[in-house]
């Protein structure tokens, strides 16, 4: 008696990989943002960020509007206070997206995330996607909080406008997910977390105090063209800007895509 064998050289298409791209090959940039997701909230570090970046948000907008109540401002959009708490509050957004690359790095980890996606440029667009994603998710509530108790804090010395604080709210989540997207791309570019948040820390923080406090004309505008400069003029509502929030937003997007343009060459350049 004789046992049927199936011929040489077919393959069984009902075996193959479900929902898969190309008849079960595995990827695709789906798949790749789902992978990165799954790893993003595996580890701890994200919702510690997290919760740094909404208690340092309670505590900025609260005294921020203190002072102005105290010092007599002039009265101001309510939303300023969650605006200008991003000039901190971006590195919580900083930290979880430099650990969502470094982390495998440091782990070895990236390997097997090379190996399943061998397309590097997918594997970063995925990484900055999901870092994008939740770095406006929490911007904007951060902002919905900060504002939230900045207008308690003001009692009575700040202006109130659904729709203009409602865009004040996005716009604080937008340019946290532009940070988010260059944090990646200096990341990449860095492969170590000291090394990323060493530029990060300078480019977003040290030299616009640097040229501020310095002062004068030219290097104000300097400041302007650097991320948290344009930021804070798309951001903050009733301040004089040399530019509209058009142009803000371009010039912070130019950064984040500078850096991921930088990060991927690195990737691409360097084995994993």
């Amino acid at each position: 008696m004789t046992t049927p064998t199936a011929p040489v050289g077919r393959t069984d298409r009902s075996r193959a990989v479900p929902d898969a791209p190309d008849g079960g090959a595995p990827g695709g940039f789906a798949g790749a943002t789902a992978s990165e997701w799954t790893k993003l909230w595996s580890v701890r570090a994200p919702w510690l960020c997290l919760l740094a970046g909404l208690a340092i948000t309670g505590v900025f907008t609260y005294y921020y509007a203190s002072i102005a109540r105290i010092n007599e401002h002039p009265v101001q959009p309510v939303g300023n206070a969650a605006a200008s708490s991003a000039v901190l509050v971006q590195f919580a957004v900083v930290v979880l997206a430099t650990v969502a690359v470094t982390s495998e790095y440091s782990t070895g980890s990236v390997r097997a995330s090379l190996l399943s996606v061998p397309q590097r440029h997918r594997v970063q667009a995925a990484k900055a996607l999901v870092a994008a994603m939740v770095a406006f998710v929490a911007g904007t509530t951060f902002a919905f909080v900060g504002t939230a108790v900045a207008w308690v804090a003001f009692d009575g010395r700040a202006s109130f406008g659904a729709g203009p604080t409602l865009l004040q709210v996005l716009a604080v989540g937008l340019y946290q997910a532009l940070v988010a997207v260059l944090t990646v791309g200096v990341a990449f570019a860095a492969r170590h977390p000291a090394g990323a948040l060493s530029i990060l820390v300078t480019l977003l923080w040290a030299l616009p105090s640097v040229l501020l406090g310095l002062g004068g004309p030219t290097l104000a505008d300097v400041n302007d063209h650097l991320p948290h400069g344009a930021g804070d003029h798309f951001m903050r509502l009733g301040a004089e800007a040399p530019y509209g929030p058009a142009t803000a937003v371009l010039i912070v997007a130019a950064w984040a895509v500078t850096a991921h343009l930088i990060g991927l060459y690195v990737l691409r350049r360097r084995d994993a």
